[in-house]
């Protein structure tokens, strides 16, 4: 029997990394899907710069663009002039293992993935308010006050498609939103047998 695929968006600063950091430890047998990006790495809001592997994997655009066109993505798109996006390879022989998959994705490429496996489940993670959302991006330091406004402004647009998702989870306390997710793995694992 194939694994189970679980897709998490929300919009920019309603803190997917922060949800699926608490997640991992309670779902160990949960793969967390790394995706591949054309921008630097970054610094970690721990002061460590971001590995290769790890957070990312860090390639070129010329690389990027050679992927795409190979269709060796399951979904990936353009934000802020850097690309993202997941390895199809990796995913689907994680699947074919019987494994569960989470991964970690804007809500562009959330569509993406339905349209190619739609037996994904999507998961969008929800602010407890838009006033909140604000405050976490401007608190991350990781943007200065144009791209702080950038983010809050398609945050907006984000929020309108929650309702295409198959569960939202409001994320007002990390390990409280964590556990709902770990909850609807848990059943969704039952449900499949």
């Amino acid at each position: 029997m194939s694994g189970s695929l679980f897709v998490i968006s929300g919009p920019s600063g309603v803190g997917k990394a922060s949800v699926l950091k608490a997640l991992m430890p309670k779902c160990p047998d949960l793969h967390y899907s790394v995706s591949a990006t054309t921008r630097a790495p970054r610094r970690t809001s721990q002061g460590t710069v971001e590995q290769n592997g790890v957070e990312y994997f860090f390639v070129s655009k010329e690389a990027f663009e050679k992927m795409i066109a190979q269709s060796e993505f399951l979904e990936w798109a353009e934000f802020n002039g850097n690309c993202y996006g997941t390895p199809r390879a990796y995913v689907e022989k994680l699947l074919a293992e019987g494994k569960s998959v989470v991964l970690e994705v804007e809500t562009k490429g959330a569509g993406q993935v339905r349209a190619l496996l739609p037996e994904a489940k999507l998961i969008f993670l929800v602010p407890p308010s838009m006033s909140e959302l604000k405050d976490r991006l401007e608190g991350r330091g990781t943007e200065d006050p144009e791209e702080i406004a950038v983010r809050y402004e398609i945050a907006n647009g984000e929020m309108e498609t929650a309702a295409l998702y198959d569960y939202q989870v409001v994320n007002d306390v990390v390990e409280r939103a964590a556990d709902q997710i770990k909850d609807i793995i848990d059943v969704v694992r039952l449900s499949r047998g």
